[in-house]
């Protein structure tokens, strides 16, 4: 089920404050730095997650795990491949996550119905700069 209802996009976005980003680079030209620099400079808190970054990005301390993480965490941000992505997921429901977001091109089908028994929203293959944006472009 890599759709996600729009009404769950929607929630996510207009709740969450807090946005762990696992796979956050300090490399500006790729998506998994100016999408959370996007949503940082839109409200939302960043907690920069990456094992091989140290120091800060995007002025956030970073992590190099999300059991390292500050809480409360929100949502789950994942920029890594498909197939690393249940370690993560099993990582954001013992952090307490409200949601799992895997961005454009990432799916887990077996990740995402472990979230979703454990409660969280699950959002696949999509890209949370893209819906923010038409979520606000609908605002206006």
């Amino acid at each position: 089920m890599t759709d996600t209802d729009q009404a769950t996009i929607t929630r996510i976005l207009r709740e969450a404050k807090h946005v762990a980003v696992v796979g956050l680079t300090d490399d500006p030209t790729r998506p998994s730095h100016f999408v959370p620099a996007y949503l940082q400079d839109n409200g939302y808190h960043i907690i920069p997650i990456n094992p091989t970054l140290s120091g800060a990005v995007l002025g956030e301390t970073v992590y190099p795990s999300l059991d390292d993480a500050p809480r409360p965490i929100d949502v789950v941000q994942i920029f890594r491949r498909s197939e690393e992505v249940g370690p993560i997921v099993a990582q954001a429901i013992a952090a307490g996550a409200r949601a799992v977001w895997m961005q454009l091109g990432i799916t887990n089908e077996e990740a995402a119905a472990a979230a979703r028994a454990a409660g969280l929203d699950v959002v696949m293959n999509q890209c949370m700069k893209v819906q923010h944006v038409r979520l606000n472009s609908t605002l206006i």
